[in-house]
């Protein structure tokens, strides 16, 4: 990482953004624009006439999904560096506890920039192809949703009449029937999307061959790690997605076990969660590891959170590998079989 002479924090919000800049000698200056290509660009050039130069600029914020994509765009299209950083790195380095929803301010990101350059991991645009498949999944999600409602409505026609409920038993059937469709046309894009790309295709392969690992997950880590370029090792991924647990401690005290993040991807800490169950089932080892944790009185939870770390350690290293995952349980019983037929 070059040595940088200004720090410039952002807050990206859903319609402004307010910046702190920070410079070697402690000098700040704070701001709000909006969060459109032509505030930004015209903050740009306010920049350069007020004597900054552009390349000697780390640009950070906080990776807060489409509403920073706008920034990272125009940053990008100018070849300037920035970080997207998440939030719960920022309050960490702050000592804020991840129990608390203290919102993080620019003057904070500025500061968390100027102290963590040395840390800080420049951030690139993902590909066209994982822009796109970020989209479409969003819609997807939205599609589900929209789905969910409707045949909510559904399930108050045993407790009304046939005249009533006859007003709109048919648009509502009708309506369902038309989201499933386009749900299937969303699902068809994915996968082309993801078919069409060589590195992407041969990840989701990879991924797969986890027990548990299936189309969605798969392409939701594809998404989130931007096609494994946004993370390095497990262990981050872990804390990213709110598995990775943590002492709860203030000052020189420790207070009680060790938690897990509040601050996380929930819809990633879900899908880690339906994997796990997934795995509990039909994967001999972590099927043993939960049943001798059990046998052994722990919590449920703390049982299923451990087996969420084991699985996306299995993620990075088959990523990492190049290979499909090894099922050594299985193969060591599959061998010990065949031996025992031989020895008969």
């Amino acid at each position: 990482m070059k040595n940088y002479r200004t720090y410039l924090g952002i807050d990206v919000a859903k319609l402004t953004l307010d910046y702190c800049l920070v410079t070697d000698d402690q000098q700040l200056e704070r701001e709000q624009i909006l969060n459109t290509q032509k505030s930004i660009n015209s903050f740009l050039k306010n920049l350069k006439k007020a004597g900054h130069e552009l390349d000697q600029i780390l640009f950070v914020f906080e990776n807060t999904g489409i509403y920073s994509s706008l920034l990272s765009l125009v940053l990008s299209e100018n070849e300037l560096d920035y970080s997207q950083v998440p939030a719960l790195e920022i309050k960490r380095s702050l000592g804020i506890t991840r129990g608390k929803s203290d919102k993080v301010d620019a003057k904070e990101i500025a500061y968390y920039a100027k102290r963590n350059t040395d840390k800080i991991t420049l951030s690139v645009l993902p590909e066209l192809n994982l822009q796109q498949l970020k989209i479409i999944f969003s819609e997807r999600e939205k599609t589900i949703a929209a789905i969910k409602v409707f045949e909510r409505t559904m399930e108050n026609e045993m407790f009304l009449s046939k005249e009533v409920f006859g007003t709109v038993k048919a648009i509502n059937r009708q309506t369902v029937k038309y989201l499933k469709k386009q749900l299937a046309m969303l699902d068809d894009k994915i996968k082309k999307l993801i078919r069409e790309d060589e590195v992407l295709y041969k990840q989701q392969q990879l991924l797969k061959s986890i027990p548990g690992i299936g189309e969605i997950t798969s392409v939701y880590l594809l998404m989130v790690t931007k096609g494994f370029t946004a993370f390095t090792n497990g262990r981050k991924f872990a804390c990213y997605s709110g598995v990775a647990p943590f002492e709860h401690s203030s000052g020189t005290s420790i207070k009680g076990k060790t938690r897990v993040s509040h601050l996380a991807d929930k819809k990633m800490k879900s899908l880690l969660h339906m994997v796990s169950l997934t795995a509990i089932k039909y994967d001999p080892e972590l099927k043993e590891y939960y049943a001798r944790k059990k046998a052994e009185g722990k919590h449920t939870m703390l049982v299923l959170n451990n087996i969420k770390c084991k699985i996306v350690y299995r993620i990075f290293a088959v990523i990492q590998r190049e290979s499909n995952f090894i099922n050594l349980h299985k193969f060591a019983a599959t061998l010990s079989h065949k031996v025992c037929k031989l020895k008969s």
